[in-house]
């Protein structure tokens, strides 16, 4: 069973999101540590992007951060490296295909099973042209996840049936942010999705509070948190575990209770 099935094998998952490098490679390494000590079932770590496209003004101020503190995919390879001295939580990449290809598919997930990174999400790379960089990623172990947008049901069902690691179900329409209200049919996308698939369906886009990451969790296998803790992180800089410790818990707590 792989580390990213892991995540969702003892219930519902809480997946935590951060910036790498945002305020630097060596509190990313120990925000990681510290969320997954709260209860972070899984964590997503964005590879700093110039234009990163599906990103809200907090996600994209973490990346500028980051990047004008020279952070760079090496840098961020470098960070995983630290992370696995010590643990083996599951931990995905976001990131665009800019970066990776620049990289060179090959050499990326060569260096991704090397370190032991489950999955990546790309958010830009349409479903119809993942296949090259899906194979690569494949032969080194690395789950292309895929997001599922509120969109027409064949799409969905034609995502669904092709997924790996589990499924993004973007909550919202637009880019990531904290959103007060979530009126997406959820488990009409969820109910779509078992028609053809067992693999887990986390949400993401928007939650920030325990009420919202408890009912998207009980619509789905786990809550997606990125831009709540993105901005912990701008407001405590080097100072952020104990913040991000307590917001994980009550977060988890919240997912736990969906069950």
């Amino acid at each position: 069973m792989s580390k990213i099935k892991n995540a969702f094998a003892g219930g519902k998952a809480f997946i935590a999101f951060l910036t790498a490098g945002d305020p630097s490679a060596e509190k990313t390494a120990d925000y990681i540590l510290a969320m997954e000590e709260a209860g972070a079932d899984l964590i997503e770590i964005g590879i700093p992007f110039s234009d990163p496209t599906a990103e809200g003004p907090v996600i994209q101020e973490a990346n500028i951060r980051a990047l004008s503190r020279g952070m760079t995919t090496d840098g961020v390879f470098g960070i995983v490296e630290e992370v696995r001295r010590k643990s083996q939580i599951p931990l995905v990449f976001l990131t665009y295909l800019n970066p990776v290809f620049h990289y060179g598919y090959e050499a990326f997930f060569e260096k991704c099973e090397e370190l032991g990174v489950d999955g990546i999400i790309i958010p830009d790379l349409p479903y119809e042209e993942k296949g090259d960089l899906a194979e690569i990623a494949k032969t080194h172990g690395v789950d292309v996840i895929s997001m599922i947008a509120p969109t027409s049901r064949q799409r969905i069902q034609m995502i669904a049936k092709e997924a790996k690691g589990f499924l993004y179900i973007v909550s919202s329409m637009g880019v990531t942010g904290v959103r007060n209200n979530i009126e997406t049919d959820i488990p009409a996308i969820v109910s779509s999705i078992r028609e053809v698939t067992d693999i887990p369906a986390a949400v993401g886009f928007g939650i920030s509070t325990p009420d919202q990451a408890e009912t998207m969790a009980a619509a789905s296998d786990g809550a997606i948190v990125g831009s709540a803790i993105v901005k912990l992180i701008e407001k405590h800089k080097d100072h952020a575990e104990e913040a991000l410790r307590e917001y994980v818990k009550t977060m988890k707590a919240a997912v736990k209770s969906a069950e």
